[in-house]
């Protein structure tokens, strides 16, 4: 499982000086940075997990404390990782659809089918799981009219077994599954009594606030410029997702990319890039997909039906629409 970076830290959230070197973006790397206020110092912590880095930073007054979070933490990623990939052999995804059908699921992989299931419902089936088939192809530069047979239909599971409904077909959940990581790996650091904290796993999810005065800040990617930041956003008990076409494209006009939608086999036209604030970060990471496939128009009605969900669309020539709560300064 490949992670998608897409939006950017290196805003506020690692302001310059705030740590004495750069090796905590070593793997296993553990940093102790500056001395905020009393009794509140910024720790910072690196591994791998979905084929890269991922980061966490907290805020705590005990290195000893911060480190068994950040452990804990980092964990709980890896643990999704195994489970969910679709290119490690043994993970629960790669034998499914290895072999058409799973026994004994584990409770994780059930929550995460269930919440695809769920934004499925949402989204008209402009989210779907079963795209697998036609990225495929697209990576493979062969016809996605014949890899279109085997998307849709209705995947079945319960606490025994979950079954592909057809020969041949597949699932991806490199989507979403990120996103539940990032959600259980804030709930680690929650669990040994952190407040103050930003995790970073290909999605960003924040708790508490960097200083009293000063919020965790994500950079937003400019779609079209790699050393360009369309904006900040603060994050403040929400998290933060970004789909675009830019990360894995088939082409150099950015036409074919790795998202595809699920009713015509093609990347969809419009949108270069999607950014998500949502209230968990798997909500996030499944509607950034979702949202690129449904276009600025329909995106917006789905977005104002959810709660506590704003977003901004960028379409290819570099036009910008947000929903009203989408909160950001642009740079």
């Amino acid at each position: 499982m490949q992670r998608r970076k897409f939006l950017s830290a290196g805003i506020g959230a690692l302001a310059a000086g705030a740590f004495r070197s750069s090796r905590a973006s070593a793997p296993g790397a553990f940093e102790s940075g500056l001395e905020l206020a009393p009794g509140r110092r910024l720790f910072r912590g690196a591994d791998l997990a979905f084929g890269t880095t991922v980061t966490i930073q907290l805020v705590h007054d005990s290195e000893r404390d911060a480190r068994l979070a950040i452990e804990d933490a980092f964990c709980a990623a890896r643990n999704i990782d195994r489970l969910l990939s679709i290119y490690r052999p043994g993970s629960q995804v790669y034998e499914l659809n290895r072999t058409g059908s799973l026994l004994r699921p584990d409770p994780h992989l059930l929550t995460v089918l269930s919440e695809s299931r769920r934004l499925a419902q949402l989204s008209g089936g402009a989210f779907d799981i079963t795209v697998q088939p036609l990225w495929f192809a697209a990576a493979a530069g062969g016809d996605r009219r014949a890899a279109l047979a085997l998307v849709g239909g209705s995947l079945q599971f319960d606490r025994h077994q979950v079954r592909l409904p057809r020969a041949g077909m597949s699932i991806t959940l490199n989507g979403i599954a990120q996103g539940y990581a990032t959600d259980l790996a804030l709930d680690a650091l929650r669990a040994r009594g952190i407040r103050d904290a930003l995790v970073d796993i290909g999605e960003f999810s924040g708790i508490g606030r960097r200083t009293p005065q000063q919020p965790w800040r994500i950079g937003i990617q400019d779609p079209r410029h790699r050393d360009r930041l369309l904006g900040t956003m603060p994050l403040e008990a929400r998290s933060l997702a970004t789909s675009g076409d830019y990360e894995t494209t088939f082409s150099a006009d950015f036409s074919r990319h790795h998202i595809v939608d699920p009713a015509s086999g093609e990347s969809p036209p419009e949108l270069a890039s999607v950014t998500v604030a949502a209230p968990s970060a798997m909500l996030a990471d499944g509607l950034s997909t979702a949202l690129m496939v449904l276009g600025t128009e329909r995106g917006l009605r789905l977005v104002r039906e959810l709660p506590g969900v704003d977003a901004l669309f960028v379409d290819k020539a570099g036009a910008r629409r947000q929903s009203e709560g989408f909160q950001w300064t642009a740079t």
